[in-house]
């Protein structure tokens, strides 16, 4: 069996948008997270320390840029990312193509 691929980003959260997106994510869309699911997303976890938000996901598919692209494309995830994004600021370098800014794995233990 394989092991999941383990994905893991940061992005800011803007302050004064903070209880806007704790709301939000109080009741993810079920479309969204359908979505998340179809396209081989699993254990999607949203952790925050202060103004820091830092994600979490397990990608169990065989093609990773693929599935991304079809989250991209899914029009009722780019609806709530209209909701999402303004209260966020990316910490991704410019030009990357990334909102959030993947980070390193340097360690786990299973």
């Amino acid at each position: 069996m394989n092991h999941p691929q383990r994905y893991g980003m940061v992005i800011r959260l803007r302050p004064e948008r903070r209880a806007e997106y704790l709301r939000l994510h109080s009741a993810v869309w079920p479309a969204v997270e359908k979505t998340l699911h179809e396209a081989n997303i699993r254990n999607f976890t949203i952790f925050l320390r202060d103004d820091l938000l830092f994600g979490y996901y397990e990608y169990v598919g065989d093609d990773h840029e693929a599935d991304q692209a079809r989250i991209a494309a899914d029009q009722e995830t780019q609806r709530w990312w209209t909701f999402t994004d303004p209260c966020q600021e990316s910490l991704a370098p410019a030009g990357s193509g990334h909102w959030w800014a993947p980070m390193q794995e340097v360690w786990h233990l299973d």
